[in-house]
């Protein structure tokens, strides 16, 4: 059926083409909708297995090396007392903070990168990182250090310094240009007094620092990743509600509002959420560079979307902190990189070839 007499609506069967394949599906005797994006969860499934495939292979390598049917036998409780301790106990842990870390990353980078509406956004450039490493640095050299202390630091040092950044670049709202240069011009001051952190401290405790602040997976026990990824989830969580109003944010705040949004302040609950991220990974391992730079943009060219998504995004993380631990482990055997080492050599590749690409536009 077409339009109705007096043009007051659209019949229900009435569908509208978005240019791509979709699907909409209804709920709640047809009050609510979700539309999906075929492409976009096709790209979605298949980097979820490709991170899941490199998961298992970094649970076969090492010092013990294992087969697949081994691995998958251990996983499910039917492999011996060696192999069981070996996989579950040794390196289930640290292949799982891969994927939930590297997740975290993604989904962190394309909320600002979202924000920012530039593929520069990313928080390791606009200076959370450097602010979470001071705010761990600082309990390291102060309180000598602990799990829960230096993490508990990361938290509050990004939050922090999320919070300047954010005051200095708000003028009648915030700007993408001007977050991302305040961020840069903050970023620069706090690593000065990361390096003067380190310095001023004892030679063991400023080992401890440096290594730390490499970024790495190394040593990883259930002690830590299991604390971690419940918070990484709950962190999460509020992101269902955000992300599709993210999206209307980069329409614009004049078009948001007409729509009803609140800009301020789901800009604000974006700015929580992505600062918590990037504090959870950098209080977990350590500030583990590019990755929430180039999984947004990577996503963003295999779905072929006309912006960021936080899903894609988290999925393409998690397959690039994965793959690239596994070179962290691999490349030097029996020596094992910090993954922050990998990370910076192919970010930097990668962040030259996207400022060639944006200074050409």
């Amino acid at each position: 059926m077409g339009p109705s007499a007096g043009g007051a609506g659209l019949d229900r069967t009435h569908r509208v083409d978005f240019g791509r394949p979709t699907r909409v599906v209804r709920g709640l005797g047809g009050r609510a909708s979700l539309r999906l994006d075929l492409r976009t969860l096709a790209v979605c499934g298949v980097l979820l297995l490709v991170a899941l495939a490199v998961g298992v292979v970094a649970l076969t390598t090492g010092d013990y090396p294992l087969t697949v049917p081994q691995v998958l036998q251990a996983l499910v409780g039917a492999a011996d007392g060696p192999v069981h301790m070996v996989v579950v106990e040794w390196r289930l842990p640290r292949a799982l903070m891969a994927l939930v870390l590297g997740a975290a990353l993604g989904a962190s980078g394309a909320i600002f990168q979202s924000l920012t509406r530039n593929p520069l956004g990313s928080p390791d450039v606009i200076g959370f990182n450097t602010g979470a490493y001071t705010g761990a640095l600082v309990v390291i050299m102060l309180l000598g250090g602990g799990y829960v202390g230096v993490a508990a630091g990361a938290l509050v040092g990004g939050i922090i310094t999320a919070g300047v950044v954010y005051l200095l670049a708000y003028r009648r709202g915030v700007q993408g240009f001007r977050l991302i240069i305040v961020g840069i011009a903050v970023s620069a001051m706090l690593a000065s007094v990361n390096q003067w952190l380190i310095i001023k401290a004892d030679l063991e405790t400023a080992m401890a620092a440096a290594v730390w602040g490499a970024g790495s997976l190394n040593g990883m026990t259930w002690a830590q990743a299991v604390p971690a990824a419940v918070l990484a989830a709950l962190i999460a969580l509020p992101l269902v509600w955000l992300a599709p109003r993210m999206g209307l944010l980069e329409l614009g705040d004049d078009a948001a509002a007409a729509l009803g949004l609140r800009s301020e302040r789901v800009r604000l609950a974006l700015v929580i959420v992505g600062v918590a991220l990037t504090a959870l990974v950098t209080a977990a391992a350590g500030p583990i560079a590019f990755v929430a730079l180039a999984a947004p943009q990577l996503a963003r060219r295999l779905t072929g979307a006309a912006g960021v998504r936080i899903l894609p995004a988290a999925v393409m993380g998690a397959v690039l902190l994965a793959a690239s631990d596994l070179v962290a482990q691999r490349a030097f055997a029996p020596t094992q990189l910090p993954v922050g080492v990998v990370t910076v050599s192919v970010g930097g590749a990668y962040l030259v070839w996207l400022l060639v690409r944006e200074a050409r536009k």
